[in-house]
């Protein structure tokens, strides 16, 4: 198959936007809660109806501050609660969101302020407050910064020009305005700005809760948001919380906080990167060890596999396969979902390429993830996997509204009410990857089966060419590699090279109790890096790599880096994606020492 639309299920109005949601949700239920749980502030509930009161009176805030119709407000913050508050504001008055991600370097945060031209900015901390304000100065320009940790939020809400004065700014912004400037991670160059408007965003959510019922619409739906609300993943399910009713709380800190948050809000879904669901299963398998519980996890670990494999046969799973299962929940599963807080049932991942093998897990441990795909640029969805129409190992089908085309060089094409406005200011980006008929060019490579499902098989400017002529796909070989505990992240590398290698770096956690078991002291990455039965163990990740790969496309070598990637050094991006040319660059002497050998 090579092109499938999907007619739209909702429809939007000329005359919506986005706050709008707030005012109508408010008046169906107004004591309904909305908010509750970690990251609510002061641990309390916001109902719908003080939900409405509280965006008036910011967004009030905003209009005697001077912020205007079309004005940019960046919004530099945590996933918090004053996060979804401030954004809700900012599109109430008429004006346009501009994320920054709370860890975005000074050079980052300045580029967002100019190239927006923003004309104020809300942080959460002073050290944040203090980048904004350096970024206002390198531009040459003052503007006020508004800091949540010292009640800046507060004091533009006493300041608020009032509800008549917000509902006739509310009334006035189109669906084709534009509601949210999105800057790209920048994994080839400068960060663009990809301008949403009203109509995207509200087109991707109705659809978007319409394809995943199971998700939004029941009852005692909740979540508990961590990925960056900067990021548009995340931001879409905000919006589509919002405008289905589902419970939201908060984690602001994963590392510390996401268990602790889980345990109380008792999510019935998350959304996650595949990264996420990664370490869970390997904290459950470093928890069993290596005696008689282990290998009962390990037993319930193929077992959840063959179960999930099972489901997709017309037979499904026989009387044998099924009780082992049931063995295996009360054993296993039963904590495994315990750790979500209990009920979580279902899961979405985008980001990057799930790994098949994990997906399967999750399911027959009783947690279906449904696996997605898009782009900021497409408000970011375009396909998921649902309930009843799952296909794992594909990213699904497009979501309602959506069309999608698979060109002459495999390249995934996109068209529809998703796709954005352009790059803001940039007409030039702009027309090199939307074509006159409208056909958003991802860059991605990807198959339509038969059924319309959506397989992603690499990227145009990612595929390497070795010096013998083979075509190489690094991702999926890299998601291989990563799937080792002791490997943090991996690079293949091998364009215009005689063969394929990798580079990994070690996590450095792992990398200790891996040496504590052996009975060795502590070491670091670039201590232990040459040492034999290290460079043993990582074999087997380079094995388990091969298996997808032919001969001559096979990672013959893998070398150690002395350190882990990093956001500060620029090898990483705010959503943990390797910047490529930063460690082909970074790292040339490395990769040259691979084969000198």
């Amino acid at each position: 198959m090579r092109e499938v639309t999907v007619p739209p299920t909702v429809q939007v109005r000329d005359d919506a936007g986005l706050a709008d949601v707030v005012w109508d949700t408010a008046a169906a239920a107004p004591d309904r809660v909305q908010f509750a749980g970690p990251g609510v502030p002061a641990g309390q509930e916001v109902t719908r109806s003080r939900f409405r009161d509280e965006v008036t009176a910011l967004a009030g805030g905003f209009i005697t501050a001077g912020v205007r119709p079309g004005d940019r407000v960046a919004l530099m913050s945590r996933t918090r609660y004053e996060w979804t508050l401030t954004d809700y504001a900012v599109l109430a008055c008429g004006a346009v969101t501009v994320p920054i991600y709370p860890t975005a370097s000074a050079e980052q945060v300045a580029w967002t302020l100019a190239d927006c031209g923003a004309v104020g900015c809300v942080v959460e901390t002073g050290p944040q407050a203090a980048l904004a304000a350096a970024g206002f100065a390198r531009a040459g320009r003052q503007a006020p910064v508004w800091q949540i940790n010292r009640g800046g939020l507060g004091h533009l809400a006493a300041r608020s020009a009032g509800p008549e004065a917000v509902a006739e700014r509310r009334r006035a912004v189109s669906a084709d305005d534009v509601a949210t400037i999105v800057y790209t991670s920048g994994t080839t160059g400068p960060p663009k700005g990809c301008a949403l408007t009203h109509r995207n965003l509200l087109s991707e959510t109705g659809n978007a809760i319409a394809h995943l019922p199971q998700l939004f619409q029941p009852e005692d739906s909740c979540t508990v948001l961590f990925l960056p609300l900067a990021h548009a993943f995340a931001r879409l399910v905000q919006f589509g919380c919002l405008a289905a009713g589902a419970r939201l709380a908060y984690a602001l800190d994963p590392a510390s906080d996401l268990a602790a948050a889980l345990s109380a809000a008792r999510p019935t879904f998350l959304l996650g990167v595949p990264r996420v669901f990664e370490k869970l299963r390997q904290r459950a398998r470093e928890e069993a060890g290596e005696g008689p519980r282990g290998a009962v996890f390990r037993a319930a670990e193929a077992t959840a596999v063959a179960y999930s494999r099972a489901l997709d046969s017309p037979t499904g799973p026989g009387v044998a396969l099924r009780l082992r299962r049931r063995l295996a929940d009360r054993l296993v599963y039963r904590r495994l979902r315990a750790r979500l807080g209990g009920r979580c049932r279902h899961a979405v991942s985008g980001g990057a390429k799930l790994d098949p093998q994990l997906a399967h897990f999750f399911r027959g441990a009783g947690v279906t993830i449904y696996e997605g795909y898009g782009l900021t640029e497409t408000s970011p969805a375009v396909t998921a996997n649902t309930e009843g129409a799952i296909r794992i190992g594909t990213v699904g089908r497009p979501l309602p509204g959506v069309g999608i085309r698979i060109a002459d060089d495999g390249e995934i094409l996109v068209r529809g009410e998703v796709v954005f406005q352009g790059y803001w200011r940039d007409p030039e980006a702009t027309a090199a990857v939307r074509d006159p008929d409208g056909w958003l060019h991802t860059g991605d490579l990807g198959e339509l089966d038969g059924d319309g499902f959506l397989t992603l098989t690499g990227r145009i400017k990612e595929v390497l060419v070795t010096s013998t002529g083979e075509t190489v796909a690094p991702q999926p070989l890299e998601e291989r590699l990563r799937a080792h505990p002791l490997v943090s992240h991996s690079v293949v590398v091998g364009d215009d090279r005689p063969y394929v290698a990798a580079l990994v770096t070690l996590d450095a956690a792992r990398l200790a109790e891996w040496l504590a078991a052996r009975g060795r002291p502590p070491a670091s990455p670039a201590e232990v890096r040459h040492d034999p039965e290290l460079l043993r163990e990582l074999d087997l990740a380079r094995a388990h790599a091969n298996q997808i790969a032919s001969h001559t496309g096979s990672v013959r070598r893998v070398r150690i880096l002395p350190r882990d990637f990093s956001e500060a050094r620029g090898e990483l991006t705010p959503t943990m994606k390797v910047r490529r040319n930063v460690v082909a660059r970074e790292y040339a002497d490395e990769i040259d020492a691979i084969y000198r050998r």
